[in-house]
């Protein structure tokens, strides 16, 4: 008989702490959008964890060979990957210009708008290796 009251009132006290517990329980609920997200960079990467868009900023410097002999300024890139680790789509801004890159379904085709300076022109190339350039 004594061990059927010492159950009783051990169900008695667990069912109210049940009850405490439960009534202290509010489910979480989504504080919305941060108002700043900030990093050094960006990317978003598939199911498989492999980069399928990127935004980075680019240091200046000399460790990026430029044509014309100039310093590579600081430049802002986004660029959009195919699931082949190509980048479909560049997208570029710095203190010397800015510029877009589509690439086609292979390396030999893409199509390039760039304003440098004080010029802009726009590239075009075909698979078949065909060149055409519009400049103002």
């Amino acid at each position: 008989m004594k061990v059927q009251r010492i159950a009783i009132v051990l169900t008695v006290v667990n069912l109210l702490l049940l009850v405490f517990v439960l009534a202290q329980f509010s489910p979480t609920i989504a504080q919305g959008a941060a108002p700043v997200l900030r990093g050094r960079a960006l990317e978003i990467v598939d199911s498989e964890g492999r980069v399928r868009a990127s935004i980075n900023v680019l240091a200046a410097g000399p460790s990026v060979p430029v044509p014309d002999g100039k310093i590579y300024p600081e430049t802002v890139i986004l660029r959009l990957i195919d699931p082949n680790g190509h980048p479909s789509v560049k997208l570029s801004a710095s203190t010397q210009g800015s510029g877009i890159f589509l690439g086609g379904d292979s390396d030999l085709t893409y199509v390039v708008l760039k304003a440098e300076g004080v010029e802009s022109s726009l590239k075009l190339l075909s698979k078949g290796g065909r060149e055409q350039i519009f400049k103002p």
